[in-house]
């Protein structure tokens, strides 16, 4: 179906500079998002009728509810999109569209250098003769999760105008931080007062996310002896090489860029160093727990060895686990999963369940109680310049999650 709002609402919301920060401690960690759920988002969450629009201070939220319109109890079922933008330019961001792809053509990115090709992209050939947006060039296109907030919005509203779709209590979050990894710690589960809920953020129609990686991630910090190089034989311990020795004795092969499927790796995010003192941060990733607990591991054994080796605590560790493998909790909630496969089925979709190589929201808000599996929601080539998304998946998120509204209610008489 199609939606005449969805396009003029994803547009007017890619405009708006809503991006995260890693480094700020407050919730949302941007003033910019904050103005963006509270200006843009709960204003038409208001126009468009929904009822208990409010912010959840604590949690950088906005909530709201479709009021059932049935005489009977289902359960309360969420959707959850989040209003921020990863770490690449948001900054006047110029939307793209580009009628009736041919399949096969280069898309230029406004008057950029830079194209979409297929034969870079091959999952553009998929979309012949349909809607591609794209960015300029210079900045990202915010799909991720514009595209989902507009679907919610679209949803929302398709619901409010047509009461003859007959459903139960829907409940609607707009969470902050997303991609900086701390927006669904703070959220409210009792205040969202869901069932259970679907993020809808990402990727081509048919995607089903409900396995995702356990995760860690770990600092170190290297003391150094720094002197003059020219009195250094016996004296000087440098911080960069000892950083080095320890990158190349972690497994090689098992690094984002030789992995893929189900393999776990180590990833070196971040190095600074002198010859006085170093520091790196990884993230660790495996799809079952004690492959993840075996990682960290190796990671304690090698620090402790080349302590031993220098005499003293030249490095010192910090680690910490992130989120775990979702899949494990939701196995005991398969009916959540039936419904998007059968929502996904009655759609004509295929279905790929393919684990997610990375975390969403639903990791963190499943292990808080609210078991949260992640929707499709048409956002392609995430956090830069070549992001792109096409209109008629968007509109096929709308038909999925108006189809699982609709099949939950007929599954509760």
């Amino acid at each position: 179906m199609e939606y005449p709002t969805l396009l003029p609402r994803f547009l007017r919301y890619v405009k708006v500079n809503s991006r995260s920060d890693e480094n700020s401690d407050r919730v949302p960690s941007t003033e910019r998002e904050e103005n963006f759920q509270k200006q843009v988002i709960m204003k038409e969450l208001e126009e468009l009728g929904l009822s208990d629009v409010h912010y959840n201070q604590k949690a950088g939220c906005v909530i709201a509810t479709i009021p059932s319109n049935i005489d009977y109890d289902t359960p309360v079922m969420g959707f959850l999109a989040h209003c921020d933008t990863a770490d690449f330019n948001s900054e006047n961001v110029k939307p793209q569209i580009h009628e009736n792809y041919d399949g096969e053509s280069k898309i230029q990115l406004g008057d950029s250098e830079f194209y979409l090709d297929p034969a870079v992209f091959p999952n553009l050939k998929k979309y012949k003769g349909q809607t591609i947006i794209t960015a300029s060039g210079d900045t990202l296109l915010g799909g991720d999760d514009k595209c989902g907030i507009s679907e919610l919005m679209t949803f929302a509203e398709y619901l409010m105008q047509h009461p003859e779709l007959k459903h139960g209590t829907i409940r609607l979050g707009f969470t902050p931080d997303e991609e900086i990894g701390t927006g669904a710690s703070h959220f409210d589960v009792e205040d969202f007062a869901a069932d259970f809920a679907f993020t809808v953020d990402g990727e081509a129609p048919g995607k089903l996310d409900w396995g995702t990686f356990s995760a860690a991630q770990f600092a170190l910090d290297i003391q150094g002896v720094n002197v003059h190089p020219a009195v250094a034989k016996g004296q000087m311990v440098n911080a960069i090489q000892l950083a080095i020795d320890f990158q190349n004795q972690l497994p090689q092969n098992e690094v984002p860029e030789h992995t893929e499927g189900r393999e776990g790796f180590y990833h070196l995010m971040n190095f600074e160093g002198t010859v006085d003192n170093a520091h790196m941060d990884y993230i660790i990733r495996d799809f079952e727990r004690e492959g993840l607990e075996a990682r960290k591991q190796v990671v304690k054994d090698l620090v402790d060895k080349i302590n031993q080796e220098q005499g003293t605590k030249r490095l010192t560790l910090k680690m910490w686990d992130q989120y775990y493998n979702m899949a494990d909790e939701l196995a005991k909630h398969m009916d959540i999963i039936e419904l998007a496969r059968d929502a996904y089925k009655a759609e004509g979709l295929e279905i790929n369940e393919d684990p997610v190589r990375g975390g969403t929201d639903g990791s963190q808000l499943t292990y808080m109680g609210l078991p949260c599996p992640n929707i499709f929601a048409g956002e392609e080539n995430m956090h830069g310049r070549y992001e792109y998304t096409v209109l008629e998946s968007m509109y096929k998120t709308v038909d999925v999650m108006l189809t699982m509204t609709r099949l939950l209610a007929e599954r509760s008489k």
